[in-house]
């Protein structure tokens, strides 16, 4: 157990990532998660909680907190006539069972593999956010049939193992197939509680030695980390949507999008060197 003089750097630097991603979340439509894994990732290590489980906590804790955000945004979204029910109904089932799968296979995953996984997925996502077009399109109306059935899994699995919600994969699909930018992020809102709340459940009941895992973890899920970045994501989510009233984010999305891509690169580093 940490003791105060640890404890307390401890909470005020998980508070400080919890507002980072909170008014990242605001200002660019991205779920705090891209920013949270590894962020959680270099704190915990930097406490002496490195493991081959480590990964695995990121990850699920970073779960844990688009939970709440995931709700509180749909619900703010629904109020503003923005979420497509329609999109969200058909697409949660495949969401779901790519979800648990993830949970599965992240599980039985070491934290040098998932740091791979990590930083490959995060490349991509950085590039897309850098340099994507909103007018880039490879269909009319979103996909149905086998190719819903592909996409939705493949959407749940590689959200988990990369310990995110559903905006950054679920709003370029969707984008992709022509829904407007505006209905996309408020439909992908809600992938996030289904991605998330499965997932959780089920890293709630990962086995990991109590010696390796940071003070008030269950399962895989550190709490402490969950409450301290709820609570401040609460607070600066807003403050990100106001400033993005007040200003382009265009630009502010391929800054993003570049750090992203060197937060990425740098994982994989640490992953070939580990």
């Amino acid at each position: 157990m940490m003791d105060f003089a640890t404890l307390m750097p401890f909470a005020l630097l998980i508070a400080a990532i919890g507002a980072f991603a909170g008014i990242l979340a605001g200002l660019l439509g991205v779920g705090g998660g891209i920013v949270l894994v590894p962020a959680f990732y270099y704190a915990f290590a930097g406490l002496g909680y490195g493991s081959p489980q480590l990964m695995q906590i990121c990850l699920a804790t970073s779960l844990a907190t688009i939970i709440v955000t995931s709700i509180r945004s749909v619900l703010s979204h629904h109020k503003k006539g923005a979420v497509d029910w329609s999109i969200l109904k058909s697409f949660a089932p495949g969401i779901v069972i790519g979800a648990v799968v993830g949970v599965l296979v992240a599980s039985s995953l070491r934290t040098v593999t998932l740091q791979m996984i990590f930083g490959g997925v995060a490349v991509f996502i950085g590039l897309y956010m850098a340099f994507g077009n909103a007018a880039w399109r490879l269909g009319s109306e979103m996909p149905k049939g086998l190719m819903r059935g592909v996409i939705s899994p493949l959407i749940g699995f590689l959200s988990v193992l990369m310990g995110i919600g559903g905006g950054s994969f679920g709003v370029p699909t969707m984008t992709l197939y022509g829904v407007p930018i505006h209905r996309a992020v408020a439909t992908a809102a809600g992938f996030g509680a289904i991605i998330a709340i499965p997932s959780v459940i089920g890293f709630l009941f990962v086995d990991i030695p109590a010696e390796v895992t940071p003070p008030f973890t269950i399962g895989a899920v550190n709490i402490a980390a969950f409450l301290v970045v709820i609570s401040m994501t609460l607070i600066t989510a807003p403050l990100g949507a106001k400033i993005a009233h007040a200003m382009d984010p265009k630009p502010l999305k391929r800054v993003f999008g570049g750090f992203l891509i060197l937060v990425a690169l740098n994982m994989l580093r640490k992953a070939m060197m580990g």
